[in-house]
């Protein structure tokens, strides 16, 4: 199965939507299958108390509050259609992720989209990942500060809102929804799992890749990683151990300000991730352990065969000072050197003759 690769362009437009619309150019050109951007309203996602994360300080302005950092970050709903419109012109799928419940509507009512990317940071907020479920979009859901239990609960919230069930919603229906065979089949056909590690630059000993790995069997979904390391060999490893969808942020200069940026890639790098998955991606090939058809080739040249390793007449009884093992495998194969000893030579063999 082809990875499915998001291009994060999230909010390193700096709120321009010609930054945007550079974006997504940028990821068109890099073979990523879809760029995704944040949606939200400021006012509905930020309260006036809210400080900043800890890699915020060290890429924003001190003196400036996350309300504040985060209203200059903020697209329109017209932009977001331009951007829509941008990204069927280039070729290039277009995904968000909503941050409050305007902005649901926005891109599931207005704007139509198949898929939603759910973040982290909202894996508990119930009350909107069951609007996302009633919207009837397939969900893309982060696992970042999340336990297992974390995760459960919310796809419980998941499978109730997705079927419809009568029962009111409450910690007993979610849970009797994802028990139910129903609730299963619907998760099954809806919703993928990220792995990730919620620090950006997440560190190496932080990533613990192993667990997309848990997160494959605990809940029988597609998987994938969301990675905020820098460099792309996480990302790689992720697709080698069975990731089915890779998500990494990008820029078009890690240089600007903006509290996303240093810690993403550029458009160079994303080409270069985008290109070595694919490599990863073909080179897991199929599970059967049979010959490809361009080792088959080299088969007679690199294997060996029984030959003569002195002149020998026909009727001897071949011993073991008669034969050596020699390139190329064109003769008798190395395997069928005791089930010969001892027989009598069938002609003479000159040294470095095969065996016949």
């Amino acid at each position: 199965m082809k990875v499915f690769i998001i291009a994060e362009a999230g909010v390193n437009h700096n709120g321009s939507l010609d930054l945007a619309k550079q974006l997504v150019h940028a990821a068109a050109n890099a073979g990523a299958d879809a760029v995704k951007f944040q949606t939200f309203q400021a006012s509905q996602l930020v309260s006036k108390h809210a400080s900043k994360a800890d890699y915020q300080k060290k890429t924003t302005a001190s003196d400036e509050s996350q309300l504040e950092m985060i209203s200059k970050l903020e697209l329109s709903a017209e932009d977001h259609e331009e951007l829509q419109n941008e990204c069927d012109n280039a070729g290039i799928a277009f995904m968000s992720t909503p941050f409050d419940f305007p902005s649901l509507t926005l891109l599931t009512e207005k704007m139509n989209l198949s898929i939603l990317k759910i973040s982290s940071g909202d894996l508990t907020n119930l009350p909107l990942l069951y609007k996302a479920g009633k919207s009837g979009r397939d969900i893309i859901l982060s696992t970042g500060i999340s336990t297992l239990g974390d995760i459960e609960e919310a796809l419980g919230v998941l499978a109730h809102a997705y079927l419809s069930m009568t029962e009111p919603p409450t910690e007993a229906a979610f849970r009797a929804a994802y028990f139910s065979d129903a609730g299963q089949a619907v998760l099954k056909q809806k919703v993928s799992l990220l792995h990730c590690t919620t620090d950006y630059p997440a560190s190496y000993e932080d990533v613990h890749l192993n667990k997309m790995l848990t997160l494959r069997q605990a809940f029988g979904l597609k998987t994938g990683y969301s990675d905020h390391t820098i460099g792309n060999e996480v990302s790689v490893a992720a697709v080698a151990l069975g990731a089915q969808i890779i998500e990494k942020h990008f820029t078009l200069d890690k240089q600007m300000e903006g509290p996303d940026h240093q810690a993403s890639m550029n458009p160079s790098e994303l080409v270069s991730l985008v290109k070595q998955i694919r490599n990863v991606e073909q080179a897991m090939g199929i599970s059967s352990k049979i010959p490809a058809v361009s080792e088959l080739r080299n088969a007679a040249p690199a294997r060996k065969s029984i030959v003569a390793a002195v002149p020998i007449k026909k009727g001897e009884i071949l011993q073991e000072f008669h034969l050596t093992l020699k390139r190329p495998g064109t003769g008798i194969s190395p395997s069928k050197y005791w089930s010969i000893l001892g027989k009598a030579a069938a002609e003479d063999y000159e040294t470095d003759d095969l065996i016949e």
